[in-house]
């Protein structure tokens, strides 16, 4: 099948962000899966998301049927789940946003691509797909549903179609939404340079600061995924200044700390982050970081936490075998981990699913079975080291270690700090010749 090719030259971008103009803001989303804002709502980390939620709250006392409040007021609690971690907000959303689909059920587009962010932020993607779908139907113009079936087309493995609606949306609307989500699809297709131009134009289009925060951020993160950890610092602490309260940047300052050496800072600073978010990736870095420096009873205070986050996320609809596989596969047990991302990858069957299942069959000793998810893992290019690592295992394991050996050496080329507990253990395989 013809891929569609990704149209991000440095003179296309420059041509849609001429076209772009001079309209401020923009839409940051973490890709994959990222939640879109309203084009009218201000940048998170502005501070106004909760005097939006509460006019809109008033706005709805007053008139009850007014459905494009609704859908507003819904698509404000997605994104209010998103800042804090809270996924108490998504029961509310949902009820708001089959309200406004109440009230108004015809060519509802905005209801409709709200209840598609939802979907896609309880890990619902084949359904936020659906809902994208009946949203561009109704209004084939809706920039922002073409980023929520991005997202849901990405998260479900759908190559093709995920840079299909990446290009739609870069046709539609040029912007900080569109770009990041390209240069994800990009950084999966191990086009990396090509990604960091495009977060680079994002960059240089953005005016809003906590959407220069997002874009700092986000080209941090290519920086520290290729191995440079001094440059990934400098843009996590850029990302700092345009918005002292973006917390993906602390966490990211974090990870770079661990491996500049600066274990205390990052502790201090992975401690701030779940402070203020207390996302599950969050508390399983902290948690393998104080592993890692011998501190067990800290390090399962984390797990603790990361599992009580787990259990009041399934509580408010969301679906996520994904992160607590990952978690059981090296700190639990590796059977309930094969069990839980056997049933994550019948559905979704995307790169970071077929990872996660070839390491928890590896764990379980079935490396007969996880050798092709690995492979799967990294068809389409991604140079990504724990990928890389968990295929170098594997094939060890199973005695190939002329194999194993080239991809546990191009799992710390690409980034010799890519784990406090892996990194050191593939350089110690190496080092014993394998």
């Amino acid at each position: 099948m013809r891929r569609l090719p990704l149209v991000l030259t440095t003179a296309a971008l420059c041509g849609c962000l001429a076209a772009f103009g001079a309209l401020s803001g923009g839409d940051p989303a973490a890709p994959p899966a990222g939640p879109v804002r309203r084009a009218d709502t201000p940048a998170p980390g502005s501070g106004s998301l909760a005097r939006l939620i509460a006019t809109d709250q008033q706005r709805l006392r007053d008139a009850p049927a007014d459905a494009p409040a609704w859908a507003r007021l819904g698509a404000e609690y997605v994104e209010q789940a998103r800042l804090t971690a809270d996924s108490s907000y998504y029961p509310k959303a949902e009820e708001a946003l089959h309200t406004a689909l109440t009230l108004h059920p015809d060519e509802n587009a905005d209801a409709l691509t709200a209840l598609g962010a939802l979907a896609n932020a309880r890990h619902r993607f084949a359904e936020a797909r659906d809902l994208a779908g009946q949203a561009i139907a109704s209004a084939p113009f809706h920039w922002q549903a073409y980023a929520v079936l991005a997202d849901a087309r990405t998260q479900l493995g759908d190559d093709l179609g995920a840079t299909e609606a990446v290009q739609q949306l870069l046709d539609r609307r040029p912007g900080t939404a569109s770009f990041t989500r390209a240069a994800y699809d990009l950084e999966q297709h191990g086009r990396t340079d090509d990604a960091r131009n495009a977060l680079q134009q994002a960059l240089d289009g953005a005016f809003d600061p906590a959407d220069k925060a997002f874009c700092h951020h986000q080209i941090a993160e290519l920086d520290r995924n290729s191995g440079h950890p001094d440059q990934a610092l400098t843009g996590y602490r850029a990302a700092l200044r345009d918005d002292p309260g973006y917390t993906p940047a602390l966490a990211g300052q974090a990870r770079v700390e661990a491996s500049l050496g600066d274990p205390a800072a990052a502790v201090r600073d992975y401690t701030t982050a779940v402070g203020r978010v207390p996302l599950p990736q969050y508390l399983l870095e902290l948690g393998e970081l104080q592993e890692s420096l011998g501190h067990a009873a800290q390090a399962q205070e984390q797990y603790r936490l990361l599992a009580v986050e787990q259990q009041l996320a399934a509580a408010n609809g969301v679906l996520d075998d994904l992160t607590l596989g990952q978690y059981l596969a090296d700190h639990g047990d590796p059977a309930q981990a094969v069990s839980l991302l056997r049933a994550e990858w019948q559905r979704r069957q995307n790169v970071l699913v077929a990872d996660a299942l070839a390491w928890a069959l590896h764990r379980q000793g079935n490396d007969e079975e996880a050798l092709p998810l690995a492979e799967q893992a990294q068809h389409l290019g991604w140079q990504n080291a724990q990928l890389l690592y968990h295929r170098g295992e594997i094939e060890r394991s199973l005695g190939r270690t002329g194999d194993a050996r080239e991809h546990l050496t191009q799992a710390l080329r690409i980034d010799p700090h890519f784990s406090p507990l892996l990194a050191p253990q593939a350089r110690s395989a190496l080092g014993g010749t394998l």
